[in-house]
């Protein structure tokens, strides 16, 4: 394991300096890292990390969005508070309808096939998007309109609920019914999640207050209680449970309002933290993807996925309608909304390794969306907020 965390991080870091010297994001060379060192094409990497891959990528994920709780400003987010309800669910909605409106006519799978296949397609990526928000936050540019916010919370709520869908879609192709409950347990999981991430954060503000204790210290707090957070939503058996990625972004809220001074200090541990934590989440993302079926990409797939895309973008301007936010900042929010790598990596294997017709095909597709999409918003991203979003010094 020690020769394979060594092989991430030196050829992650290098590849990700070296696009980020020819004006592209570093995690398009972080995913080249990942996919070169996988068990795809010369397989250096120990089983072992292989196997709890999936867990080094939510402590990833855990890092960033306590970050992005910590400087989340809320009053922001409320100028747009119908949009960013509806932005929670409403353009993941459209790219599965899309998805489902144009895989069967162009790859001839069954309408249920192609519901499975827009589920997959539909996860907007946090891990893309999240790091890039609170970098503008950072740097002031849309964050007097909420626009940073209001992808912060979509992103963040959007994956509870696609992943809701494709557990339920996959049930109804190996013949089981629809669970209501699952349905039920998205905005009930949500509210929990938020209701948790306050609390917890209402006691750690009284017990940091209470006993001095090194800034260091209090984010190995916060990260024992985030991992503990995420360990009980894994493993609570009831049909109702919470989002732990989203009490762990509350958590970061709430001691924010407790105490602006001592977030800022935390944030910037967690911004050092996240130096490395952004190399394991990109090349294990890469890692994961097998390359084998790019072979097998042929323009159905293309034709799909930008499809999709458009079905996306067009509920995202619905969102949009009736705020205050100028043409320039409604296309920006529109590019952000667009790369996926997280989930799709997660899920896209599990229709093919339940033996499901359609399983091939959407692999296919969900790696060839990760490719796509994941360096190209990134760079759309990154290319666009200084030009499109407005600018509020910071300090």
């Amino acid at each position: 394991m020690f020769l394979s965390i060594s092989l991430i991080l030196f050829l992650g870091l290098s590849l990700g300096s070296l696009c980020k010297k020819i004006k592209l994001p570093s995690l398009l060379g972080m995913l080249v890292a990942g996919i070169v060192l996988g068990p795809y094409a010369l397989n250096l990497l120990d089983d072992s990390i292989l196997t709890i891959s999936g867990e080094i990528r939510k402590i990833a994920l855990i890092i960033i969005l306590t970050r992005a709780g910590l400087g989340l400003d809320l009053e922001g987010l409320k100028k747009l508070g119908r949009s960013a309800f509806l932005m929670c669910f409403l353009p993941a909605s459209f790219e599965l309808l899309g998805t489902v409106f144009i895989a069967p006519k162009v790859m001839g799978i069954s309408i249920l096939d192609a519901a499975i296949m827009g589920a997959v397609l539909a996860a907007v990526s946090p891990a893309v998007v999240v790091p890039r928000m609170v970098k503008m936050m950072d740097e002031g540019y849309g964050v007097e309109e909420g626009i940073p916010q209001l992808i912060l919370a979509g992103a963040s709520v959007d994956d509870v609920f696609v992943i809701v869908l494709f557990t339920s879609f996959i049930g109804l192709s190996e013949g089981k019914s629809a669970d209501v409950i699952s349905f039920l347990n998205i905005p009930v999981s949500i509210i929990f999640g938020i209701a948790i991430g306050i609390g917890i954060s209402v006691l750690l503000s009284y017990f940091f207050k209470r006993y001095e204790m090194d800034d260091v210290v209090k984010v190995l707090i916060l990260i024992s209680i985030s991992l503990l957070l995420s360990f009980l939503e894994d493993n609570i058996s009831t049909p109702i449970t919470f989002s732990s990625l989203i009490a762990v972004m509350f958590l970061g809220v709430g001691i924010q309002k407790k105490d602006i001074d001592d977030a800022v200090r935390i944030s910037g541990v967690y911004k050092k933290l996240w130096i490395g934590a952004e190399v394991f989440l990109f090349a294990l993302v890469g890692a994961s993807v097998n390359i084998a079926y790019l072979d097998k990409v042929g323009l159905s797939a293309l034709v799909i996925i930008v499809a999709a895309l458009a079905f996306r973008m067009s509920g995202v301007f619905l969102c949009l309608l009736g705020t205050r936010l100028t043409w320039k900042e409604r296309v920006f929010v529109t590019l952000a909304y667009t790369p996926k790598a997280t989930v799709q990596a997660a899920i896209g294997g599990i229709p093919l390794s339940l033996g499901l017709s359609c399983g091939e095909s959407i692999l296919v597709v969900a790696v060839s969306a990760i490719l796509l999409t994941a360096p190209l918003g990134a760079f759309a991203i990154d290319f666009s907020y200084k030009r499109l979003l407005s600018h509020k010094r910071i300090g």
